[in-house]
């Protein structure tokens, strides 16, 4: 059973959502990366989003959009990031948030075949739109990899309908209009578009865009199936390059708070 699956069926019988920090990949550099994972886990991480710095991020915010740009001035490579989460031991199942022109590149099935060594499970694709998906979609499924996709406030019931069945492990569901980045408050009808989708899909829900705080998650924690945490956790990277040991701290911190708030 794939990693993704695995975990949600755990969680669902313990009736628990589970956390999942966002983390890009080499910022500061890969080796912080490498040890950050296993510690984040330790912390209570369920599973890691991971940020393929990408050069012209599509709906990332000031935050991700900086921790991008440090990574990329390093220079870190596809191959790299692939080596990186291999070595890092980590047993939470990993995600990669990559562009579908990162996977282009590389050839969509040579990219799923070497995230699948790295011991990732699968990808959210948040450029990849629904009409589009039907080779990495059939390349995904025939390596038991999870091809992710993104619903927003905006998107219409029926293109929704299209998005969940083209979706597997979880949907990505965006919560806010707009791009990523902290927020004081959840939007009031976020409950009222769970609900919508889950008259659509069985695949579990995670919610992401926005949440940050202790009361989002505790707001969440009945609704949703997961809560995606980006911004807030990027955030704490920024003093990574002159404070390593304050960074991981900092970080390990965060996602002990929100995953408490889960409990």
């Amino acid at each position: 059973m794939n990693p993704i699956d695995a975990l949600f069926q755990r969680l669902r019988a313990a009736k628990r959502a589970a956390f999942m920090p966002f983390v890009t990949a080499g910022d500061p550099d890969l080796a912080f990366t490498r040890e950050l994972l296993p510690a984040a886990a330790d912390a209570g991480a369920d599973l890691f989003e991971i940020g393929f710095p990408f050069s012209d991020p599509v709906a990332d915010g000031p935050v991700i959009q900086a921790s991008y740009t440090r990574a990329l001035a390093k220079q870190v490579k596809v191959a790299e990031v692939f080596a990186t989460l291999r070595e890092s031991g980590t047993t939470a199942p990993l995600v990669a948030m990559a562009s579908y022109s990162l996977m282009h590149r590389a050839g969509p099935a040579a990219f799923i075949d070497a995230a699948r060594a790295a011991g990732v499970s699968g990808a959210v694709v948040p450029d990849l739109p629904v009409e589009e998906t039907e080779e990495l979609s059939k390349l995904a499924r025939d390596r038991d990899f999870k091809l992710v996709l993104l619903v927003t406030p905006t998107t219409s019931p029926a293109r929704a309908e299209k998005i969940v069945r083209a979706c597997g492990g979880f949907v990505y569901v965006v919560s806010v209009v707009g791009i990523t980045g902290a927020r004081a408050a959840l939007p009031a009808a976020l409950r009222e578009q769970l609900a919508r989708l889950r008259t659509m899909t069985d695949l579990p829900l995670c919610v992401g865009f926005g949440v940050s705080k202790p009361e989002h998650v505790r707001e969440l924690r009945d609704i949703a199936d997961g809560v995606i945490v980006g911004s807030a956790v990027v955030k704490k990277l920024e003093t990574a390059a002159s404070d390593r040991a304050r960074a991981l701290a900092d970080v390990c911190g965060l996602v002990r708070e929100l995953r408490a708030a889960l409990d």
